[in-house]
């Protein structure tokens, strides 16, 4: 087989990495831990698998001593078994299959270390082959760095010790063995793809460069193993150094022959993003109060850094090298490496633009809309490819057709294209950068569109001090929304001033100010700030946080006016009051206001009917027990939402949900099952997670993580029973009563099958606007305005749950709360089984033998189960029998066929 036919089958096992973690992207949301498959599908697949084809050519031609073409594909087939072995342990929880797929990716690189060292030793003196060592030193960063990985795959240490490994991993493995094989292979590939000669000075920075880059990652990973944060700013300043010289050969090159293709701007901008990320990623490690707390902030540089970084280096390099490969002669390769560079600015301008947006903290339907620009820039390189090497092979077909056979000749790098006035190139090239540009802005204009108040687009208050003149004089005053608490929460300001509000929020999750007319700061994350220009003041003012819950909790900010006009003097234009104060305005009857100042709407609970039934298009939620899954590892995705749900016929909220259900997908294990959940918000505001059925230190893994980040949440269930989960942001009773609960069923040891075996979680609902979230006030009241079993009331009542006679069944229960008690009963049976919060209350008939049970007692977050069978055909009720919540929705039936 010709070298070019075996480089070009290398190359095609990169594309198809590169579009399986595609595919990853797209269908992420119905798929476990897609997060890391993304990731690792790109990395340890598709830029590891480049990197061991491309350094070994690389070496290949600096050593002028080519290596034995078998050796390469051997390593290459162990390296993509080890992947798909770590791939698929980590999916099905595997860890020998973990263990054994990282030996052979480690191995791999461990032998084509090994090999080049045995190229070097026969190779002829050449003026870059000291570039070979940035090969050597790359492997041998690889090895720990994979080690790291299967610890923080398997072995699940603490949230000190799983920071501590992930800080050295992502050093190890992206700065080590993917930067440092990136700038010594940029030395060479830089000036080939901008058809230029070696600039002087570029061999000296590049002796430099390599010991600098290696020091860097190595010196972050000591600094986790001992502890000692401050020493990662260190190891990331000497790496800095080290791409300082690779980008000054860059630049200096590119002065001389500045970038045109696809490829060149590329490869520049993975290098800024490169140099950018290691910056940030050693400000965020420093900054952070811990190891833990700094792993969910490195977790969203990871796009920068495996998109902006890695993914962008090799899209540049294969769009560079693969005309090369395919061959074919000056002409195909003219025709390959023309097809590669389609659209080259404005995929360029939509992924690097994207992920720029995606970084920062713009609102979360922003980000989602960005995503999805940047994914479809990427894979249409894979588009590109794939026509190139259609395009290679008909060209050489037709050749090889029309011409009598010729011998191999070693292909060259295409020419450059026929070049084209420079008025018509920069001309065609701002044009594709600002549509570029402008697709950018119109998805986040769509994004803000879908939610404004997270983009704080209101202005000044208008007419707040109509009434007073102004003085001309600004009062500027710094507010802080730190831990559910505006500080200053109190502001004095003189009649008439303009008043200037700078908010920043210094707490761990979302929050906002709004006050009296509307004037908003817009929804912040965590670090983010705002000016809130509120115009001249002549009147007090009210503000709060209305993010859902934060008012209640007491995140208010009063403005008060000093040297103000008499209570008594109401503004131009308000109806004066019974006491000659300005009145006022009513709240119109059965109406709902939002916190954020928005219209009255409807109040949901007016439109509660208890004898009015669903359509006939209504499907009941299924309370089947879902059977426990394969294996005794489970990994489950769970993606926060905001959705609309019917509660009740024609009555709607917008529930938080796990999963897009409220209450969430029912989880089922045995004892000793561990459970990786992998939390992904989805929302507008912070969330969290709270899994009853595991015992661990709540420090890190219960954390709110504010919208667009993820966590991962491990537990093993050591103890039988059926658990709640539940989001455990505060105001919790808010959260738990807006849907954000969910039920563990774990078996008891020996549990003995039945015929049919239920869930029922039973929840609150108070009832806000119609379509809008749980009203606050009557949270806090505890005065639900509907009580339902599996989120919808009566659900049951009008579906009922189908069973026999004679069969025996088993009903799961949980009382979710947040606040009411339940009491489980059957009318017209009997229960000879009841089993409470972890054991036995009766079994079998208890000790009598003729025992029974007519209730399930529970209060908030206990669970049980209980078994009965029916006598005979007929309708079987089922309630609380705290009557007057069973009144209110809490009640379902069984229909009992013969």
């Amino acid at each position: 087989m010709r070298r070019a036919d075996r480089h070009l089958r290398a190359n095609l096992l990169v594309l198809a990495w590169l579009a399986a973690a595609a595919v990853v992207a797209v269908a992420h949301r119905a798929l476990p831990d897609a997060g890391w498959l993304m990731v690792h599908l790109l990395l340890l697949g598709g830029v590891s698998t480049a990197i061991l084809v491309w350094s070994q050519h690389f070496a290949d031609t600096l050593l002028r001593r080519p290596a034995g073409p078998r050796a390469l594909a051997v390593r290459l087939g162990v390296h993509t078994a080890g992947t798909l072995l770590v791939v698929g342990g980590v999916v099905a929880g595997s860890t020998p299959a973990v263990v054994a797929g990282a030996v052979g990716v480690a191995g791999a690189a461990v032998a084509q270390t090994v090999g080049i060292v045995r190229q070097r030793r026969g190779a002829l003196p050449g003026r870059f082959l000291h570039l070979v060592r940035y090969y050597l030193v790359a492997g041998v960063l690889l090895v720990p760095g994979v080690a790291c990985g299967v610890v923080l795959a398997r072995l699940e240490p603490g949230p000190q010790g799983y920071a501590r490994w992930y800080v050295a991993h992502l050093a190890l493995t992206l700065l080590g063995w993917v930067a440092v094989t990136v700038a010594g292979t940029l030395a060479v590939l830089w000036p080939t793809v901008l058809h230029a000669r070696i600039v002087a000075g570029a061999e000296r920075d590049a002796r430099r460069a390599l010991p600098l880059l290696a020091a860097g990652p190595v010196l972050i990973a000591l600094a986790a193993a001992v502890d000692l944060r401050p020493v990662v700013a260190v190891g990331a300043a000497v790496g800095l150094v080290g791409t300082g010289l690779v980008a000054r050969v860059l630049v200096q090159q590119a002065r001389t022959a500045p970038p045109r293709t696809f490829a060149a701007w590329s490869l520049a901008a993975s290098v800024a993003w490169w140099a950018g990320t290691t910056a940030a990623f050693a400000a965020v490690v420093v900054a952070a109060g811990s190891w833990a707390e700094a792993v969910p902030r490195l977790t969203g540089l990871v796009p920068a850094l495996v998109v902006g970084f890695a993914a962008q280096v090799l899209g540049g390099a294969l769009s560079a090298l693969l005309p090369v490969v395919l061959g074919g002669g000056p002409a195909v390769s003219r025709r390959t490496a023309a097809e590669l560079d389609r659209s080259a600015v404005l995929r360029c301008v939509l992924l690097n633009g994207a992920l720029l947006v995606f970084v920062t903290p713009a609102p979360s339907v922003v980000r989602v809309g960005v995503s999805l620009l940047g994914l479809a820039a990427a894979g249409w390189f894979l588009v590109l490819a794939v026509r190139a090497v259609r395009a290679s092979r008909d060209r050489g077909a037709a050749t090889a057709a029309a011409t009598p056979p010729a011998p191999p000749t070693p292909a060259a790098p295409p020419a450059p294209p026929a070049p084209e006035p420079p008025a018509v190139v920069r001309a065609r090239h701002r044009g594709a950068a600002t549509a570029g540009v402008g697709a950018l802005l119109l998805v986040v204009a769509l994004g803000v569109a879908a939610d404004p108040t997270a983009a704080g687009l209101t202005g000044p208050v208008a007419g707040a001090g109509a009434d007073v003149g102004a003085t001309g004089r600004t009062t500027t005053v710094a507010v802080e929304a730190r831990e559910m608490t505006f500080v200053p929460s109190r502001i004095e300001v003189p009649a008439g001033d303009r008043l200037v509000l700078e908010v920043t929020n210094t707490d761990g999750t979302v929050h906002d100010l709004v006050l009296d007319g509307g004037a908003t700061s817009g929804r912040l994350a965590p670090g983010g700030r705002a000016v809130v220009d509120v115009g001249v003041v002549g009147a007090d003012l009210a503000g709060w946080c209305s993010v859902a819950g934060h008012r209640l909790m007491g995140m208010t900010l009063d403005v008060v006016v000093t040297g103000a006009p008499p209570a008594g003097d109401a503004p131009a234009g308000a109806a004066p009051g019974g006491d000659g104060t300005a009145a006022a305005p009513d709240d119109h009857a059965g109406m709902h206001h939002g916190e954020d100042g928005t219209a009255a709407a409807p109040d949901a609970a007016a439109l509660v009917d208890p004898v009015a039934t669903p359509d006939a298009g209504f499907e009941a939620r299924d309370a089947a027990l879902p059977p426990v899954g394969p294996g005794t590892t489970h990994r489950v995705t769970l993606a926060v939402t905001e959705t609309v749900q019917e509660v009740a016929p024609g009555v709607t909220r917008t529930a938080w949900t796990f999963g897009g259900t409220a209450p969430g997908p029912v989880l089922h294990g045995r004892v000793g099952d561990t459970f990786v959940i992998t939390l992904v918000n989805d929302g507008t505001i912070g969330h969290s997670i709270d899994f009853h059925a595991g015992a661990l230190a709540p420090d890190d893994v219960m954390r709110t993580i504010p919208p667009g980040e993820t966590l991962t949440y491990t537990f093993t269930a050591e103890r039988s029973g059926v658990w709640m989960y539940h989001c455990s942001t505060m105001p919790m009773s808010l959260h738990i009563a807006n849907g954000m609960t969910g039920a563990v069923v774990i078996d008891p040891p020996g549990l003995p099958e039945v015929d049919r075996e239920y869930v029922l979680v039973q929840q609150e609902l108070y009832l806000g606007a119609q379509g809008g979230p749980a009203d606050e006030a009557e949270v806090a009241a505890q005065q639900p305005d509907l009580l339902a079993f599996n989120g919808y009331a009566w659900q049951y009542r009008d579906r009922p749950l189908e069973a026999a006679v004679g069969e025996r069944v088993r009903v799961w229960v949980l009382d979710a709360g947040p606040n009411r008690a339940s009491s489980f009963h059957v009318v017209g049976g009997q229960f000879d089984t009841v089993f409470r919060e972890g054991d036995w209350v009766l079994r079998d008939g208890g000790s009598t033998g003729t025992g029974g049970a007519q209730v399930l007692a529970l209060q908030p977050a206990e669970g049980g189960f209980v078994e009965l069978t029916f006598p005979e055909a007929g309708t079987y009720p089922f309630v609380s029998h705290v009557m007057g919540d069973a009144e209110r929705g809490a009640q379902g039936r069984f229909a009992v066929t013969p």
